[in-house]
């Protein structure tokens, strides 16, 4: 989510979606050459709050396809603040020429170690080891269907982001370790608030794990302003979390200045494998004007991690010598008619299209906010 947008908000049901057909499924996670662009097919939203299963849908921060059932995992990123922190499966209806609609099929809770289901912070037993639940990002094992998770934790209450395995129904499996950089701290060291596990991809071979930080670790450097721009590590790591590279990927300034007094930033909102030394990351950025309304600036790179500085032994970036990786546009998605580009969090492949092409498929965080929307947008990949 946002870190912008964080309030406490009313439930409220709203209209109807439009029902899809089937779509052959197709493994997404096979090698693949570098992506040559993107065309757009459509758009579909999903209603601000709508009512599904006795649960209010929103905050779909991650995205992917689960080809076995020929279905879609959206999770939200509700802190269990509206209803538990929760996952919906759906079908999305579009061919190589139009998105025809959106339906949602199920919603499904995760669940801590010992079975329960994720507390708010106001209940959480922090001490009995709770976990209060921010998670950004999903993806589906290509190997057996189970299901991969990333939370941002919470630093000011010294709650470490965390990775975790479920099987299809959201059940606690495991916890994948991770490097204790990027663990909090009272001090100026690690994790940033709000600004850790935004990103998870399985590797293309599927057997290992693309880890992203959403912004820099305190001693990585400053984050990005319009001036300057920032640095964040994406890190490979194998089913057993041991790291196998470590690469720094550096972020754009902020596409544009906020008004006085109002906030901007821009960070790594999610990424998917290309290849083997390619990955698709999203820079997406929130600037406030006047009257703290919010307009996004959401670009897609395809990062070059060859001949790429493995950085994992250095651990401070702000000062080191280190070649990061390459970066190439591959989308202003400001730039491709859309009527308006809202807070893009997730991205996924898709089966492939009739047309034997491969389809792309990105979702939008709405933060529950009435002044946002969650916006699914369907591409051909060229």
């Amino acid at each position: 989510m946002h870190r912008f947008f964080r309030t406490a908000l009313a439930l409220a049901s709203a209209a109807i979606l439009v029902s899809a057909c089937n779509i052959p499924p197709a493994s997404h996670y096979a090698d693949a050459p570098g992506v040559g662009g993107l065309r757009l097919i459509g758009e579909q939203r999903i209603a601000l709050k709508y009512a599904f299963e006795g649960t209010t849908v929103g905050g779909l921060s991650g995205i992917d396809y689960d080809a076995a059932n020929n279905s879609w995992v959206m999770e939200s990123d509700d802190r269990s603040e509206i209803n538990p922190a929760r996952f919906y499966r759906a079908a999305l209806d579009y061919d190589s020429e139009k998105f025809s609609g959106v339906t949602l099929k199920s919603v499904h809770f995760f669940t801590q170690p010992d079975g329960s289901r994720y507390p708010n912070l106001a209940h959480a037993k922090l001490e009995q080891g709770d976990q209060v639940p921010d998670i950004e990002t999903i993806r589906v094992d290509p190997h057996d269907g189970s299901l991969w998770y990333g939370s941002e934790g919470n630093r000011k209450v010294g709650l470490h982001p965390f990775v975790r395995h479920a099987d299809s129904g959201g059940h606690y499996l495991a916890t994948l370790p991770t490097p204790a950089m990027f663990n909090v701290s009272k001090n100026e060291v690690g994790s940033r608030n709000n600004m850790s596990f935004e990103a998870l991809s399985f590797a293309s071979d599927g057997k290992s794990l693309w880890l992203g930080m959403e912004a820099a670790l305190y001693q990585d450097g400053p984050l990005a302003t319009p001036d300057n721009g920032s640095v964040v590590r994406i890190t490979r790591l194998d089913r057993a979390g041991k790291v196998l590279g470590q690469y720094a990927y550096p972020i754009e300034p902020v596409a544009s200045r906020p008004a006085p007094g109002r906030e901007a930033d821009n960070g790594v909102s999610e990424i998917l494998a290309v290849n083997d030394h390619q990955v698709l990351v999203v820079e997406r950025a929130g600037v406030a004007n006047a009257d703290g309304l919010y307009t996004n600036h959401v670009r897609i790179y395809e990062m070059e991690t060859d001949g790429a500085t493995d950085i994992q032994a250095i651990p401070a970036l702000a000062g080191a010598t280190y070649v990061p990786a390459r970066k190439r546009l591959l989308l202003d998605l400001e730039k491709i008619g859309l009527p308006r580009v809202d807070n893009i969090e997730g991205i996924s492949w898709g089966p492939r299209l009739e047309n034997g092409r491969r389809s792309l498929v990105m979702i939008s965080d709405d933060n529950f906010n009435p002044q946002q929307v969650t916006q699914i947008l369907a591409f051909e990949v060229l």
